[in-house]
């Protein structure tokens, strides 16, 4: 297990996330226990990228339940049928919102959030088991390089569901 990032200097995202996603599958590699991989996968995003928050939501008792994560504390349960993270569990599609204000239902778990990117994670069966959450305190901060990596990350953890 690699417990060390090298990551490229530079700001361009699809380039660190070229880097980061392998030694990614390296953490997992072996590791059976979901929350500590969940951690280590939210710890890496943040170091990469020093995101304002990045983590977990876990379907649970027919709501989204918080996770591992990293950043200023959060909102602990989401419907279905609320928020980015629940339009994104519902849909079964990644969302990007350059503007949270602009999102209709959006819930404001942080004042200091912008914007935010949503990915699903399938298990191997094809349903939603969680979403990753990763929000910016800057306007419009996601790009399709952060989409593309952010579901190349999601896709490392569906064996492990």
């Amino acid at each position: 297990m690699a417990e060390t990032l090298i990551l490229p200097q530079t700001a361009d995202r699809a380039a660190i996330y070229r880097s980061l996603v392998p030694q990614i599958a390296a953490l997992l590699e072996g590791e059976t226990d979901l929350t500590a991989n969940l951690a280590n996968v939210a710890a890496a995003l943040k170091q990469a990228f020093g995101f304002f928050w990045v983590g977990f939501y876990l379907k649970k008792e027919g709501q989204l339940v918080l996770g591992p994560f990293q950043g200023p504390i959060a909102c602990t349960r989401i419907r279905f049928d609320k928020g980015v993270c629940g339009a994104a569990y519902t849909r079964q599609e990644t969302i990007l919102v350059p503007d949270v204000e602009q999102f209709p239902g959006h819930i404001a778990c942080s004042s200091a959030s912008k914007s935010e990117v949503v990915v699903p994670i399938f298990d191997p069966q094809g349903a939603v088991a969680m979403v990753l959450d990763v929000d910016s305190d800057q306007l419009d901060d996601f790009s399709q390089a952060d989409v593309d990596g952010l579901e190349a990350v999601g896709r490392l953890l569906t064996p492990l569901l």
